[in-house]
């Protein structure tokens, strides 16, 4: 099993074990239909290759729960993006 699965930390880092399943269900139908791996993981196991991904914040859930990549952001952004929950 992937260590990283184990702690918590990955499951803060998504919001929950609920949207930590959606992105890793998401992702893998990505990269088993194409999608080239965001990370040099050093393996060909998809599961790793995903977690190291999330971990290096290089994909991450929406807000309508949709799969994003860093690349979809544009050249500028990095990491997730910030909201402005002030005008909410």
């Amino acid at each position: 099993m992937i260590e990283a699965l184990k702690e918590e930390a990955i499951v803060n880092k998504v919001g929950g074990r609920f949207k930590l399943s959606t992105l890793i269900q998401k992702r893998l139908v990505a990269l088993n239909g194409g999608a080239r791996p965001l990370v040099d993981a050093g393996t060909s196991d998809k599961m790793e290759i995903i977690v190291q991904e999330i971990m290096q914040d290089k994909i991450f859930l929406d807000m309508s729960n949709e799969l994003k990549t860093v690349a979809d952001l544009g050249p500028m952004s990095a990491g997730p993006p910030e909201f402005d929950f002030g005008a909410l």
